[in-house]
């Protein structure tokens, strides 16, 4: 698959690898697993010595790391180094005058060899830094780990980096400008299923389309077979993040997967108090966010809680809620759930697809979703613009005559004597409108 839609990175990474030409420079890249930091630094630096930190022996690691180097920088490494502290001040000094990219790559698993490595690397940064020309990237995926790295006051390298890039998913216009380019004549379905199924998560759209798999029963086929690697993806990405106590969040997340989206909701299931795993869901591993109506105020008990990424809330909805038939690989069965619930279930996320869509028009202050107490005039989308005054306010359906947009005019009276002097356009949105460049 070519590479897609990383121009503002690839402009910034290069321009990082300027100034490093004249003083060292850190950056931090984080990102969750498969979503392309990888394939992007490789992108920006033709030439760069990358280094992959794997779960070994921090000799053999260094060992490995040494080879690397030499062959990268056809520089000729004398003596042995078993400490990484030692081959990083080595780098340091030769970046005095050798200026380079040095990449690492899954830098949090430093924490599981040897973690005095983050405090070594501090005080050799802050003696070399000025004097050398070292382009650093520190690249992770595991968010709470790098949050803690450099985030928390009491790490030795809080402070230290001079830059952040935090890498997203693919947008919704890079989503379809991939199906043109790779299937052409398509369903709007197809293009709905690609963005649920994917969340514009690089890996996957690449598998999807290495693959030729862009139809939605395609898309399906690729995901339910033996062979798959979007079977265990889920457990495979979090146990690691969520530790002994998986369980509990993995429970939780099913049920917001299935629309057990208030905290009294999953606390009444699962018969405990799970305010601290909510928060940290959030908070540290950013898997979920809160989701309050729009204008709703601070401390407003009004909120539900949303998987953020698509292909997890996919994955928590059919494939773990299905495990027993998952396990007996009986994957013809968890396939016709899904077909049996697309219609439903893919309603939230034509929602959220047009909420992005929005979104990249830059012309609202805020957008967001509106309903009452008791759940009461739920409305699908409300997009404001204060500087004009102007409220588009906005009913999603996947069926175009379904849309009744008197009832939406309807629900929309209180907001609207709240804020008198608005004008309110008031719109429907349907499968039919997916590829429209102009939704408003």
């Amino acid at each position: 698959m070519k590479f897609y839609n990383r121009d503002k990175e690839l402009a910034y990474l290069r321009k990082i690898g300027k100034e490093a030409q004249n003083a060292s420079r850190m950056t931090i890249m984080i990102g969750r697993r498969r979503i392309g930091k990888t394939k992007l630094i490789k992108e920006a630096y033709d030439k760069k010595v990358y280094l992959f930190v794997s779960r070994k022996n921090e000799a053999l690691l260094c060992e490995e790391f040494v080879a690397i180097v030499q062959r990268e920088l056809d520089v000729k490494i004398f003596g042995t180094f078993l400490k990484f502290k030692e081959l990083f001040g080595y780098l340091m000094e030769l970046s005095r005058n050798l200026p380079f990219t040095l990449v690492i790559d899954e830098f949090q698993e430093f924490l599981q060899i040897n973690d005095a490595v983050y405090s070594d690397m501090q005080n050799i940064w802050d003696d070399y830094k000025d004097e050398g020309r070292m382009n650093l990237i520190l690249s992770g995926s595991i968010f709470s780990l790098m949050k803690k790295i450099f985030e928390d006051r009491k790490e030795p390298l809080f402070g230290r980096a001079n830059h952040r890039i935090h890498l997203k998913p693919f947008s919704v216009e890079t989503l379809e400008e991939i199906m043109d380019d790779n299937l052409g004549n398509y369903g709007n379905d197809d293009l709905l299923s690609f963005y649920m199924l994917t969340g514009g998560v690089a890996k996957y759209v690449e598998l999807f389309v290495d693959n030729h798999a862009l139809s939605f029963e395609a898309q399906l086929d690729l995901i339910f077979n033996e062979n798959s690697l979007f079977i265990d993806e889920g457990k495979n990405l979090l146990i690691e993040e969520f530790g002994k106590e998986y369980t509990t969040y993995f429970s939780i997340l099913a049920l917001i997967a299935s629309s057990k989206t208030s905290r009294s909701e999953i606390e009444s299931i699962l018969e405990k108090n799970v305010g601290g795993y909510l928060d940290r869901l959030e908070h540290e591993y950013t898997i979920i966010k809160k989701v309050k109506p729009i204008f709703a105020k601070e401390g407003s008990r009004r909120l539900k809680y949303e998987i953020i990424d698509n292909f997890f809330h996919f994955w928590f909805r059919f494939i773990y809620k299905n495990r027993s038939a998952i396990e007996i690989e009986n994957y013809d069965y968890v396939k016709s759930i899904v077909k049996r619930d697309f219609a439903t279930y893919s309603g939230r996320f034509l929602e959220k697809y047009f909420i992005e869509r929005l979104k990249a028009t830059g012309k609202f202050s805020s957008i967001g979703t509106y309903w009452e107490k008791g759940n009461q005039n739920e409305i699908d989308i409300v997009a404001v613009n204060d500087e004009e005054k102007k409220m588009l306010i906005v009913e999603v359906k996947r069926n175009f005559d379904r849309i009744d947009l008197e009832l939406l005019q309807e629900k929309a009276k209180k907001l609207l004597q709240k804020h008198k002097g608005y004008e309110a356009i008031f719109k429907g949105y349907s499968l039919n409108d997916m590829r429209k460049e102009k939704l408003l």
